[in-house]
């Protein structure tokens, strides 16, 4: 009979009377087995696993974070209490900071400003308990200067509770005595909208004595800057908060044990700062189901230069390059076969080649596999009308004027770049200068104290790797095809 065998076997032993043990047990375990009445039910399948994603993008508008980025609504207390800010803030608190930064940690939010250094362990590095008595501060970094980079001052005018609310949750985390928001200079408009929001929220109750009606006292202040780049490196920052010229301090000690005022400290960007109430409130699944694993979340992508539609947008993180800038910013000027190079993440990451841009995903990692970096997300398009290597050098002369002087390498490094590169320009240099600059921005690379050197080579390193033949094209073609010896041409030096 074609009858399942355990059954088969069950029916057979229950008619047998006398059995040894060794049957009788197997016959109870037969009985569990198999039901009276019909065959044994086949083992449970499990589930199948859902389709891994392999494409991101098309972020739906209930998933926004920063929803009033374009100011179709009021920026102050009225409109950011109808979009939901500041709702639950009190019950967030009384969970304690150790939940807040456990919940920050699971949403795998990567620093926005850059690095893309896990916020919720950053966080956590500050002491939870001050032996001798020093207050901690948090520093939150709204000195936007990357070339290219407008997210955080987008924040900062149209949605400045976000940030408020966020500078009271993530301080109260990291058990911070205050916040100070350091602005620079030019800022004028957002700085003004920034105070507003600020002072709003004392108004409400929001800061101060009693903040949200936590128990917890916490202050916010906001302190403008002079206008200089060096001073959106962590440590220059700290210095000229506290009055002094903004150059970068040698690490350690790090901020999280000697930072402002000698205090506990972390400084953070303003994007960052501004998710975390929403990712509170949706929880770090809700978070975490966006983008890539390591890349997970929205995020605000800067798109600028040769677009139809220049524009800020909030993006699921690992969208694709090609998709982010025909979708939001109306495809390249002249259309895509015209499109030179992109800059993928503010001026300080190298150019990528079309080939690349065709099929690389926006986030942390896709980028740093293809030799770049996602930065501050400032995508900075460049069409074949573009002079690349002009284009490069005006960065290079960016970073020379920024540059504090303080390490040799940067100081007269960068010097050096901007010489080559503006002779190189005209072709009034020999092919060999290429190589010697490569060499000079890997002797400036990783051989300062801040990252403002790294900044200043990488540019041009990503001109050399993926333009050279239009480099020595440039030369060979000024030159008349005629090689030149180095050994028998003077060397240049830059005049300082």
């Amino acid at each position: 009979r074609r009858v399942h065998g355990g059954f088969w076997l069950y029916k057979m032993l229950a008619r047998v009377r006398h059995l040894p043990p060794a049957l009788r047990r197997a016959s109870r375990i037969l009985s569990t087995a198999a039901p009276s009445g019909g065959p044994a039910p086949a083992a449970a399948v499990p589930p199948p696993k859902p389709a891994e994603k392999t494409k991101w993008g098309g972020l739906k508008d209930e998933d926004r974070i920063f929803t009033n980025l374009y100011n179709d609504n009021d920026a102050y207390i009225k409109g950011a209490l109808q979009r939901g800010d500041w709702y639950k803030t009190k019950e967030f608190l009384s969970f304690g900071p150790d939940w807040i930064i456990d919940q920050i940690k699971a949403s795998g939010l990567r620093g926005r400003g850059g690095a893309g250094f896990p916020s919720g362990l950053k966080y956590s590095f500050m002491p939870k308990v001050s032996p001798d008595g020093r207050p901690s501060y948090l520093v939150i970094n709204a000195d936007e200067s990357e070339p290219g980079t407008c997210k955080d001052r987008e924040i900062m005018r149209h949605d400045p509770h976000k940030l408020v609310e966020g500078a009271l949750i993530v301080g109260f985390a990291m058990r911070a005595k205050a916040a100070y928001i350091y602005i620079r200079g030019e800022f004028y408009y957002e700085a003004t909208c920034v105070e507003k929001a600020i002072a709003e929220a004392y108004q409400k109750g929001f800061l101060g004595k009693n903040a949200c009606g936590s128990g917890y006292n916490f202050d916010v202040y906001l302190h403008r800057g002079a206008g200089a780049y060096i001073c959106g490196e962590e440590t220059g920052l700290l210095e000229s908060l506290e009055g002094k010229s903004g150059k970068p301090r040698l690490k350690p000690p790090f901020p999280a044990n000697v930072g402002l005022y000698g205090c506990p400290s972390t400084v953070t960007n303003v994007e960052t700062v501004s998710v975390c109430p929403t990712i509170l409130r949706r929880g770090p699944e809700w978070f975490t189901s966006f983008g890539r694993k390591n890349n997970a979340g929205t995020k605000l992508f800067c798109i600028s230069g040769h677009v139809n539609n220049p524009i800020t947008v909030e993006e699921e993180m690992s969208i694709s390059l090609r998709d982010l800038i025909e979708v939001h910013a109306g495809g390249i000027r002249g259309g895509w076969d015209n499109l030179l190079g992109i800059i993928p993440g503010g001026a300080s990451v190298p150019i990528l080649t079309k080939d690349i841009c065709e099929r690389v995903l926006m986030d942390f990692d896709a980028l740093k596999a293809e030799r770049s970096g996602l930065g501050t997300a400032a995508v900075i398009v460049m069409d074949k009308s573009t002079d690349i290597v002009d284009a490069i050098l005006r960065l290079s002369k960016f970073y020379k004027h920024e540059s504090c002087g303080q390490c040799t390498p940067c100081r007269e490094g960068t010097g050096w770049v901007v010489d080559i590169l503006d002779r190189i320009r005209v072709g009034n240099a020999d092919i060999a200068e290429i190589d010697m600059l490569e060499e000079i921005t890997r002797q400036i690379e990783g051989h300062t104290i801040c990252a403002l050197g790294d900044a200043a080579a990488w540019p041009v390193q990503g001109l050399i790797r993926s333009f050279r033949p239009e480099m020595e094209a440039r030369i060979k073609k000024a030159r008349g095809n005629v090689t030149v010896n180095m050994a028998d041409k003077p060397q240049a030096h830059a005049s300082h």
